[in-house]
């Protein structure tokens, strides 16, 4: 069987395809509480604290993080598949948790929900396509992965604040969501084909050297996959951020909810569609030089937010946080690919998005007990300048030649 298979994104365009579909329905199950969650906490529940707000978001990146790094060995043993559809079947009692919530505990156990699914569906897509398409077009089966994703984060978090403004913030805009895990459960579990047939025949001519132990090579003693890593960790802290607080931020500018979703959509839009170009270029250009100027990009735009307050220039600050992101993260998942053997390469990509995905939770919970402590706008600044820092250590630690030694 082995022989039959035959890796490229050309040979396998349907499936390809079929697997960026699946994952704009995973981002948009992201995008539902992009640009509502904390006017639906404070006039649903009454929480004002941004700690106590911000906390959703913690709960859901401790357990994508969690969920991420067991992907890495359950799709080994399990199957890409099956861990992919067991995600999305998590994800369909989310929605009507939220609809139905009575208190803020029942909307952190939807996030934790939420934060499981999320590592099982995205984490599963990413593998199989990195397994599909083989070496050479790697950088652009990312860049199409991530854009489909995070594109859809950007349309229902416009769409949710569109229904909210007209029809309130609860439950109309959660429907959206009933709709996407059920048509993603449904995808999955009809056409959606396993990749492990794929693994073995990559396997057969690559000779990458095998790393000795996976977690701590990626997480500190490789310099590339640690520097990786870590730029990771700081892009996902900076996101956590902006999603908790750039919409109180909008709030405290007196702008409504169209107005919120359309600046906070643009970020993932940008972030998306950039990735369409910037996956590409990963396969031809400077993966180093990306990441370094990805995450200067981003922690500029940030230290530029608490100056600004006119609508055109939140959202130009949103478009080039956008592109600064869309620089680095299709990178991220070719340098881990390029930097590992297929054997252990879903094992690498778990552990990199265990610690990345923890930046969410470290992001909610820097940003909102230095917002209560001492402003928002300090919360923004700080975690602004651990961008730029991040940048410096792939710039010095980070070597030229990308290797798995």
């Amino acid at each position: 069987m082995t022989n039959a298979v035959n890796l490229g994104l050309r040979e396998n365009w349907k499936q390809f395809t079929l697997l960026v579909i699946v994952n704009a329905f995973v981002g948009g199950m992201i995008g539902i509480e992009r640009s509502i969650f904390p006017q639906f906490a404070e006039s649903e529940f009454g929480v004002a604290s941004k700690t106590a707000i911000l906390s959703f978001i913690t709960a859901f990146g401790i357990t994508k993080a969690i969920a991420n790094y067991y992907t890495g060995r359950l799709a080994n043993k399990f199957g890409r598949k099956n861990l992919l559809l067991f995600g999305w079947l998590i994800a369909i009692p989310v929605p009507f948790i939220l609809i139905f919530a009575p208190n803020w505990n029942a909307v952190i156990l939807a996030n934790v929900l939420l934060g499981i699914s999320q590592g099982f569906t995205w984490s599963s897509t990413v593998v199989m396509k990195i397994d599909l398409v083989g070496e050479k077009d790697r950088g652009l089966a990312m860049g199409l992965n991530e854009f489909a994703g995070y594109f859809a984060v950007g349309i229902v978090a416009f769409l949710t604040g569109f229904v909210a403004n007209n029809y309130g913030v609860t439950p109309y805009p959660f429907y959206i969501g009933i709709f996407i895990s059920i048509v993603g459960f449904i995808l999955t579990a009809l056409w959606v084909k396993d990749t492990r047939e794929f693994v073995r025949k990559e396997s057969l001519t690559n000779n990458t050297a095998q790393l000795e132990n996976v977690f701590l090579e990626t997480t500190f003693k490789n310099k590339t996959l640690s520097s990786v890593t870590q730029a990771g960790l700081v892009n996902n802290l900076n996101d956590g951020m902006i999603w908790g607080l750039l919409p109180i931020v909008l709030l405290s500018l007196n702008y409504n909810n169209e107005n919120i979703g359309i600046i906070t959509a643009i970020y993932p839009g940008v972030w998306g569609i950039g990735q369409l170009f910037t996956g590409k270029m990963s396969d031809h250009y400077s993966k180093k030089k990306m990441l370094f100027w990805g995450m200067l990009l981003q922690g500029f735009a940030i230290l530029f937010i608490p100056f600004s307050s006119d609508f055109y220039v939140l959202a130009s600050i949103s478009a080039i946080l956008g592109l600064g992101t869309a620089l680095v993260y299709p990178t991220f998942l070719s340098t881990i690919a390029q930097a590992t053997s297929p054997k252990q390469r879903a094992e690498s990509i778990g552990s990199f998005r265990l610690w990345r995905d923890l930046g969410y939770a470290f992001g909610a919970v820097i940003s909102g007990v230095t917002a209560d402590l001492f402003g928002v706008e300090y919360a923004i600044f700080l975690i602004g300048i651990l961008t730029i820092i991040s940048s410096l250590i792939i710039k010095f630690r980070m070597p030229n030649l990308i290797k798995a030694s």
